[in-house]
């Protein structure tokens, strides 16, 4: 069964950075479309980012444009989202998804 395990949350003062990090286990990396969601609070779950590398393609949600980076290490078996001048609207859980299935996510608080 595929595992997939996020870390890098935390507190942020707006405009600030994180780098979330998501290891996968038990699944074939280098093949596999890696997705980052959110969960606002009050809010539906929604999709941040995608990255896949057969074509190396990624994609982002206009919220995260521009702000956001996903990039991956498959020699590692993980994928990073790197997150500049954050806004209180980035506060929520984020989550690291792939087709087989999701992580129990990783708390990210942006406040004054």
């Amino acid at each position: 069964q595929v595992q997939l395990v996020e870390s890098g949350g935390g507190l942020v003062h707006p405009g600030g950075s994180l780098t979330l990090s998501c290891e996968a286990f038990r699944l074939v990396f280098s093949g596999s479309e890696l997705r980052w969601y959110r969960q606002s609070p009050g809010k539906e779950r929604e999709w941040v980012a995608s990255t896949s590398n057969r074509p190396s393609i990624r994609e982002y949600a206009d919220s995260g444009k521009g702000r956001f980076f996903i990039f991956r290490e498959d020699r590692e078996s993980k994928v990073y989202l790197r997150m500049d001048r954050l806004i209180p609207e980035d506060t929520g859980v984020y989550y690291c998804n792939v087709s087989q299935g999701w992580g129990r996510g990783t708390q990210v608080t942006v406040f004054s």
